[in-house]
């Protein structure tokens, strides 16, 4: 049964999703109104923030105290490729550093419309390689995103492969959007569950990062990919999210392509509700399994 704190928390997520966050507010609106409620988080008093530069590209290195400087995850975010910054997934990437015991690194990549396909993969992967020049080994670099960003580790994960660089040692998806033509059932059947997601919002972000391309890119949209060969995958999702057949697909597939993968659908959780981890218990529970999961390939434990 959801606990008192997470039916507060979806209340409070659907009447500022429902006012804010829909097709007919521009895209600068809803930046902006990101930007607001981002004052609103917090952050854990044993983690530090440095900010740094990947190339040209803003970026942040988010750890708690003592976390080894030999080992790293790769945190993409969400935000339909169009929203969202650090700045309103810096407390969860901190959360993620403190259960994983891991520096995280966040970089702030390129967003749609300004930059649609394929600025956000093709940032992704200059991090990664970043990464690599900077001296960490693969086994100790870990993907990781939530929403777009999940779909995006995904498609990085693939890209990587293909370019002959070697693989990460796990992908933790939060919620992943893969599939950008949105033909997944729980579409149609959590479109009203869901607080956060709406069909409209998203084809107005599909649309924005797609551009001239085809949702059916595999870059674009993973569900299409060849998933042949990617580390050991964690996805989470909830039972009553607009995304869950996203999830759901993701896992199959991975399963037919023989990945080590583990499906996590919690009951009455909606799109990416670690993002409370402040106060529901449920997000603090699936933190600490995301944290475990990427220590137990980094064979630390």
């Amino acid at each position: 049964m959801p606990s008192f704190r997470s039916r507060f928390c979806r209340f409070l997520t659907k009447y500022v999703s429902s006012r804010k966050f829909n097709s007919q507010r521009t895209i600068e609106e809803m930046r902006n109104t990101m930007d607001v409620l981002a004052k609103l988080t917090g952050f854990p008093s044993n983690a530090r923030v440095n900010k740094i530069n990947i190339k040209d590209m803003p970026a942040e290195w988010i750890y708690r105290d003592d976390a080894p400087e030999n080992r790293a995850v790769l945190y993409l975010h969400g935000g339909g490729y169009c929203l969202c910054s650090s700045d309103t997934h810096r407390e969860l990437a901190a959360h993620i550093s403190i259960e994983s015991n891991t520096r995280v690194v966040f970089p702030d990549y390129r967003l749609a419309p300004e930059s649609p396909y394929p600025a956000a993969l093709e940032d992704s992967v200059m991090a990664y390689e970043w990464l690599l020049e900077k001296g960490f080994s693969p086994e100790n670099i870990a993907l990781a995103g939530d929403s777009a960003g999940g779909g995006l580790s995904i498609a990085t994960a693939v890209l990587l492969r293909e370019k002959g660089i070697p693989s990460p040692s796990s992908i933790t998806c939060i919620s992943p959007w893969v599939d950008l033509e949105m033909r997944g059932d729980s579409i149609r059947i959590n479109s009203g569950t869901d607080p956060m997601l709406n069909l409209p919002l998203l084809e107005l972000m599909a649309s924005n990062y797609t551009g001239k391309d085809s949702p059916r890119n595999p870059f674009i949209s993973p569900i299409y990919a060849d998933l042949k060969g990617l580390p050991p995958l964690l996805i989470h999702s909830g039972s009553d999210e607009i995304l869950l057949d996203d999830s759901k697909r993701l896992a199959e597939k991975a399963g037919d392509f023989e990945i080590d993968v583990t499906l996590k659908i919690y009951e009455k959780m909606w799109h990416v509700w670690h993002l409370f981890m402040r106060v529901m218990p449920e997000s603090k529970i699936a933190i600490r399994e995301t944290g475990l999961f990427i220590k137990q390939h980094f064979n630390c434990l």
